[in-house]
């Protein structure tokens, strides 16, 4: 019996490259696909010798083809640190409007199910707390966070287009913040960013009065549910996070813990939209998926920091080489 076949698009960023991980795991047949503007190809170079891997350099915004049949398609190509889209703001909303569009069609034309990474800033800035499925976000859509937030949006909308009117399977994952290895140190995120100031022996960064929550989920833990939710029977938007929330000043003090550091925390004024809470509701994941998240925070970021500790010290640089001026 031939092997399942699974087009993974961003398979060379964070949590592409794991989800690589898992469908090579499960005994698929693994297409990754990824035009590395923020991926790198040393999240992934391990699968390059496997039969079961192939690899495709390409923009999903233009056209997608896709020799053989197809099984699943997991869409987490996009730009997902402020860093990166406030740089590429064209790109992440192709990516999000014109990928998708592309990738749906290839769904549709291999009678394939699809699966889209929406993320929790579809919320924006929220008003409502924990943040519920059925709760439609606070989104300014020409703020600076509107062409990561609206190319989200968006992507949610054309994609139950897609489900009601084609009738293609469709999956929607709603990403709440998410860490582990592979994540670049210089990408703008609180948790990558917090632990680079710490190696490098400087102050930590927090913007606003440092009272604003996150709740980080452990990349395994993400993992699974992605892949629960892949295989369930449901089409509209699930919640994937950890529920457990901390203020970033707490936050801050857990690094400078963690990594032993002599430094403190400034203060600086809080970026444009940038939302003062942040935590799941996962009820629907639960009696949905059976799922809710297995890592504690102190056992994921141990993890974490050691693999950041273990890069090369080039890599602790706080810009991206790409991003810096000449």
């Amino acid at each position: 019996m031939a092997k399942k076949r699974v087009l993974i698009t961003g398979a060379a960023g964070f949590l592409g490259s794991h989800l690589c991980d898992r469908f090579i795991k499960e005994g698929y047949h693994v297409i990754g696909m990824d035009n590395l503007i923020t991926g790198n190809l040393k999240n992934i170079e391990h699968l390059f010798p496997l039969e079961n891997f192939e690899f495709y350099n390409h923009d999903v915004s233009k056209f997608v083809h896709v020799a053989g049949d197809l099984d699943y398609i997991l869409h987490f190509a996009s730009p997902a640190s402020p860093i990166d889209y406030l740089k590429i703001p064209i790109q992440t909303l192709k990516v999000g409007s014109l990928g998708t569009h592309n990738l749906l069609g290839l769904a549709r034309a291999k009678k394939a199910r699809m699966l889209i990474a929406s993320t929790s800033e579809v919320y924006g800035d929220p008003l409502v707390h924990p943040q519920t499925e059925d709760y439609w976000g606070n989104v300014n859509p020409i703020g600076p966070r509107g062409v990561y937030d609206e190319a989200k949006r968006f992507q949610e909308a054309i994609t139950m287009a897609y489900h009601t009117y084609h009738q293609v399977e469709t999956r929607i994952v709603r990403i709440f913040n998410t860490y582990g290895p592979r994540m670049r140190l210089n990408d703008g995120r609180v948790l990558p960013a917090f632990i680079g100031q710490a190696l490098r022996g400087e102050d930590l960064t927090s913007f606003g009065d440092g009272t604003q929550t996150r709740s980080f989920c452990y990349v395994s833990d993400l993992v699974e549910g992605i892949y629960r939710l892949l295989m369930s029977d449901y089409a509209y938007p699930v919640n994937i996070g950890n529920p457990v929330e901390i203020t970033i000043n707490d936050f801050a003090q857990e690094i400078i813990k963690l990594t032993g550091s002599n430094v403190k925390i400034t203060f600086k004024p809080l970026p444009t939209d940038d939302p003062k809470q942040r935590k799941p509701d996962i009820t629907k994941a639960k009696e949905l998926l059976g799922w809710e998240p297995k890592v504690s925070r102190e056992e994921g970021l141990k993890i974490t920091y050691d693999y950041f500790k273990s890069l090369p010290k080039e890599d602790w640089d706080v810009l991206p080489k790409e991003f810096k001026k000449n």
